[in-house]
């Protein structure tokens, strides 16, 4: 398989997927979330660094997220079992579609 010769930036990612930036964030802080070397953490001068995903790790992404938004409590308790802060689950879960 051909080695990614391009990636995109966590918040181009939420832009291009139409999802929240602040989840996307927490799916990323642990990587076992996503397929192995889809998600590519990038130097870029400051601290924190960038997190960038290659197509197949878009893919990986969207999967997870329509995983969880099918088990029971969906993507609140999956953001109270990444043990987020309820000011930052309440701004993610007022962003979800509500179906």
């Amino acid at each position: 398989m051909a080695r990614p010769i391009h990636v995109y930036t966590i918040a181009y990612v939420a832009t291009l997927i139409g999802e929240n930036l602040e989840l996307l964030q927490e799916v990323a802080s642990n990587s076992d979330n996503i397929d192995y070397g889809e998600m590519i953490h990038a130097h870029d001068g400051s601290e924190e660094g960038i997190t960038t995903f290659t197509d197949r790790g878009i893919e990986s992404l969207k999967e997870f997220l329509a995983d969880i938004r099918t088990w029971e409590g969906g993507v609140r308790q999956f953001l109270v079992d990444e043990q987020c802060d309820q000011e930052k689950i309440e701004r993610i879960m007022a962003d979800e579609p509500k179906s």
